[in-house]
């Protein structure tokens, strides 16, 4: 033994801390220095959210004819697929969130629904290229006086808040688009502006600031001019220099 070392090994020596007076007395062996490892480089931020605009079905995207599946009788309301289609070039990725409570009533299947989910969705890529990101669907039926019996049936918030968790959504950069207050109180309590698409579907017309629009238009053409020009106008804010304190 040599220095506390085995003789012929090839490990090289720790590093070692200065013994001082009293340790040299009792005979103690200097103690290792550990190193100190390297620090994992920071984390990266997560990437931001996509902005989404969120579409009602009935009334908004298609003409409305009540528990319809057939798709023979899907029409789109004017200039909807061409609005999109602006709105999808602009970077807005696009979903249909949709009530539809005839499920729950039996008035047709999934099966039946899910044929005209995909005649609407090969429609809308043939005509303008528009690709749905997704077609979420509540199969519930409403509670008394009209309220959600369940937590995804709007006016409730769920199939938005759901659409963000699977898709990487920023509610905050994105609208609600329906023709009612239903779909504007969903949109708000999720976080999202809204436009009230007047087509007639609205008739209770029950206020709160829940249910007061960011936008009421009555065109598709005006709905998507509304949205990119919202869309600009922030953009150009924050491009904006801070305006500095004399």
């Amino acid at each position: 033994m040599s220095g506390g070392r085995l003789q012929g090994s090839a490990t090289p020596p720790l590093l070692q801390r200065p013994m001082n007076g009293l340790g040299m007395v009792l005979g103690l062996q200097p103690r290792p220095v550990v190193p100190e490892l390297p620090r994992p480089p920071p984390a990266l931020a997560a990437p931001p959210g996509r902005a989404a605009v969120l579409v009602d079905k009935d009334g908004t995207l298609i003409e409305n004819v009540p528990y319809n599946v057939d798709p023979a009788l899907l029409r789109f309301m004017p200039a909807a697929v061409q609005s999109l289609a602006a709105l999808a070039a602009a970077g807005f990725v696009i979903l249909v969130v949709t009530n539809q409570s005839g499920l729950a009533h039996g008035y047709f299947t999934r099966a039946q629904l899910a044929l005209l989910q995909t005649v609407l969705q090969q429609r809308l890529r043939e005509l303008a290229g528009v690709e749905l990101l997704d077609f979420i669907v509540c199969p519930h039926a409403p509670g008394p006086g009209g309220t959600p019996a369940c937590l995804c049936r709007k006016p409730a918030p769920g199939m938005l808040l759901r659409a963000a968790r699977r898709h990487r959504l920023d509610l905050a950069r994105s609208w609600m688009v329906g023709d009612t207050l239903d779909d504007v109180e969903a949109g708000h309590r999720a976080g999202c502006r809204t436009v009230l698409f007047d087509s007639g579907g609205e008739t209770l017309w029950r206020r709160s600031p829940l249910r007061r629009p960011t936008a009421t238009c009555t065109e598709w053409d005006e709905v998507a001019h509304r949205i990119l020009f919202h869309r600009d106008s922030a953009a150009a804010q924050d491009r904006a220099p801070a305006l500095r304190r004399p």
